[in-house]
C-alpha cells in the first residue's frame, strides 16, 4: 500500500493530514508514533475508505484511488483490507447485538452469509464460535449480548473479525487501550503473527512502548505530517 501527499480537513474545517505521504509493505508492522490529535486517526479512517481527503492518491495492489473517486470499505474489504477501529464500542461493535451479530459487521454480504438476499444465519454462528476459541474470546457465548463482555475481550472479537479472512493489510488503531495484561499480550501475538504470515500492519497507538515493541518501522506524526521516520 502506498499513499502519497494525503491532505484533509474534519468536519470544522481543521487540517488533520497535511502531505501525508507513506509505504506499507508485506511482511511488516509500521507504526504510528506521536500524542493522539496528531492526524492518526484521520489517516486509518482515510486508507480505510471511511474519509474521503481533499487531496492525495493511494494505491493498492495495482489499483489507484483519488479524491474525485476514492476508495469505498467495501472495496477495501475486496481488496483484503482490514480495519480494527481505535474506539471498538462506538465504531467496532453494536453493544446491544448478540457476540454471533457483532462478529460478521461488514462481512454480512459475502456469499458465506448471504443467501438471495437472506442471512445464513447457522454459518455466521458457527464461524463466531470458530473465532472466539481461536482468540480466546470468554465467555465462548454467541449469544451474549457484546455490551456484556470485558473491555479485553471485546477487543479479541472485533480482531478476530477482521483478521479472519487473512488480510493483506491490516489497520489498527489503540489496539489494546483500556485492556488487561493478559489481553494485551495475546493481542501483540496475534498482530506478529499476522505481520508474520506475510501481511502488512499499520499500528497506530499512543503507547510510545508498545510501538516499540511491535514495530519494524516508526513513523511521527506531528500536526497532521510525517514527521520523521
Amino acid at each position: 500500500l502506498r499513499a502519497e501527499g494525503l491532505q484533509g480537513r474534519d468536519p470544522m474545517g481543521v487540517q488533520r493530514l497535511a502531505d501525508v505521504s507513506l509505504a506499507l509493505r508485506a511482511g511488516e508492522i509500521v507504526g504510528i508514533a506521536g500524542v493522539s490529535g496528531n492526524g492518526q486517526s484521520e489517516l486509518l479512517d482515510a486508507l480505510a475508505g471511511l474519509l474521503t481527503p481533499q487531496a492525495g492518491r493511494l494505491e493498492i495492489d495495482g489499483s489507484s484511488f483519488t479524491p474525485a473517486r476514492w476508495l469505498h470499505p467495501d472495496r477495501a474489504r475486496d481488496l483484503r483490507i482490514a480495519h480494527v477501529p481505535e474506539d471498538r464500542q462506538r465504531r467496532g461493535l453494536v453493544l446491544p447485538f448478540a457476540a454471533w451479530e457483532s462478529a460478521v459487521l461488514g462481512y454480512q454480504k459475502r456469499p458465506r452469509y448471504d443467501r438471495l438476499g437472506w442471512l445464513r444465519q447457522p454459518v455466521m454462528q458457527g464461524d463466531t464460535a470458530a473465532m472466539m476459541e481461536r482468540y480466546d474470546v470468554r465467555p465462548r457465548d454467541i449469544a451474549l449480548k457484546c455490551a456484556n463482555f470485558s473491555g479485553g475481550n471485546q477487543q479479541k472479537l472485533v480482531l478476530a473479525r477482521e483478521a479472519q479472512t487473512e488480510p493483506r493489510v491490516l489497520l489498527v488503531g489503540q489496539p489494546t487501550r483500556g485492556v488487561d495484561i493478559g489481553a494485551i499480550e495475546f493481542i501483540h501475538g496475534r498482530l506478529r503473527a499476522l505481520r508474520d504470515s506475510g501481511g502488512a500492519v499499520l499500528l497506530v497507538s499512543s503507547e510510545l512502548d508498545e510501538i516499540l515493541a511491535l514495530a519494524d518501522r516508526v513513523l511521527v506524526m506531528e500536526r497532521g505530517r510525517v514527521a520523521g521516520e
